[in-house]
């Protein structure tokens, strides 16, 4: 019996025609709205959680402190607290995506404060040079730890644990038991502790709304005219809309003047804040627009199928720890520039277990495959706004540690349903 190639042809291109159909077919508001709501009901919460519950704790403390919550004072100091542990998250999920873990990033970030604030004080070094000079001391720290995790096979736990017990001996030996070293260098207390002009503030706002649209827009663009299924325009102008709203209300009360004397003018977008805002936007390129992040995710959900497509697993196991470790410096950096200090525990504590806590409360998964550069920001504003809010009521600091212990639990605990979920309807 003979076999028609014509028909066989025909066949296989049906057939790879249905497979991307999914991908190729129109989509209106309404069926837009209902493959989301699908795709919840499979387990692909993405930051819902964290947005759901960045809105309740709003509400929450404004119910509780209406006079001090959300006075402009108190929202710059908001995002001053968070910016900390929000870099420091945002490098966790580059090691969260391949299911590693990092628990020396927290001391990393003290050792690297400290070579800045030595290079500073005791070399008389200017800023930049100390400023890279850290940032180098955090690469060469996750070359160390991403060279034995992944060449050596030693897990990644048991590294960053000897490597979290190590690094605080090195920023002893660096500043001496009970010692301080202060940081009174302009620049690098500008970036925690003063405001940008009001009219260059009004400018970046702009500029990013606007910039943002156009991206959102050139993209819907061109996956209509090559007939891939695209966002209906609508939920893309409403999406850029929402995002130039809250940046241009957040400008408008940070330009408000926040001083408690009428003596004294204290107003403008702190310059970390645009900082924090050029990490998100490198870090979310890197993840969602190169082969680097699609190899990471690749590698999160499968190593060895990521292996066997021709990835280079090692080598990309190595670089995500050397990018954790140098956001570690820049975290440490606006920690000392916060602080207007460095001292032998800086980084240490808590401050690890809330970065870790960001990322997952943001929505980065624990098991890995997934997550985003805007789960640290999310995540990060949740820790924050719990040490605020309780702040405010004067609440002791061991119910801090209770509540954001919660918080994480109930994250990680949303993680693993919402993972069961997704292997149970083959997502």
């Amino acid at each position: 019996m003979s076999i028609d190639k014509n028909d066989t042809g025909a066949a296989a291109l049906k057939l790879a025609e249905s497979d991307f159909a999914g991908d190729r077919r129109p989509l209106d508001v309404r069926s837009a709205l209902t493959d989301y709501w699908n795709r919840i009901r499979a387990g692909d919460l993405g930051a819902l959680p964290a947005l759901a519950g960045l809105a309740g704790l709003v509400v929450l403390f404004t119910a509780l402190r209406p006079e001090t919550f959300l006075s402009e004072r108190n929202i710059a100091n908001l995002f001053t607290q968070a910016m900390p542990v929000t870099i420091l998250a945002m490098g966790l999920v580059f090691v969260l995506l391949l299911g590693e873990i990092d628990l020396s990033a927290g001391v990393a970030s003290g050792v690297c404060g400290a070579v800045m604030a030595k290079l500073i004080v005791d070399s008389g070094q200017p800023w930049y040079v100390a400023v890279l000079s850290a940032v180098a001391a955090g690469i060469v720290i996750g070359a160390g730890t991403g060279w034995l995790v992944a060449v050596v096979r030693i897990p990644s736990f048991v590294v960053t644990l000897a490597l979290f017990l190590g690094l605080q001996g090195i920023t002893l030996r660096l500043i001496g038991q009970g010692g301080t070293v202060p940081v009174r260098d302009e620049a690098i207390v500008a970036l925690a502790n003063r405001n940008m002009p009001v009219w260059l503030g009004w400018t970046l706002a702009g500029v990013t709304a606007g910039g943002y649209a156009a991206v959102l827009l050139w993209r819907w663009r061109r996956q209509h005219q090559r007939g891939l299924a695209a966002q209906p325009v609508q939920l893309v102008a409403g999406q850029a809309v929402v995002v130039a709203m809250a940046l241009l209300f957040g400008t408008y009360v940070l330009s408000m003047d926040r001083a408690p004397s009428p003596a004294v003018t204290l107003a403008g977008v702190p310059w970390g804040i645009p900082l924090v805002g050029v990490l998100l936007i490198v870090a979310t390129f890197v993840l969602g627009r190169t082969a680097y992040g699609r190899h990471l995710y690749a590698i999160g959900g499968n190593a060895e199928a990521a292996r066997r497509a021709g990835i280079n697993v090692t080598r990309l196991r190595m670089s995500v720890f050397m990018i954790c470790s140098g956001t570690a410096a820049i975290s440490g950096i606006f920690a000392a520039s916060r602080l207007n200090s460095v001292t032998p525990d800086a980084g240490a504590g808590n401050t690890l277990l809330f970065a870790v806590g960001a990322a997952v409360i943001g929505g980065t998964s624990l098991f890995g495959g997934r997550g985003k550069a805007r789960d640290a920001i999310l995540g990060g504003l949740v820790v924050a706004i719990i040490a605020n809010g309780l702040g405010l009521l004067g609440a002791k600091a061991y119910v801090n540690l209770l509540i954001t212990g919660g918080v994480l639990l109930l994250a990680a605990s949303i993680d693993a349903l919402a993972r069961r979920r997704r292997a149970a309807t083959g997502r």
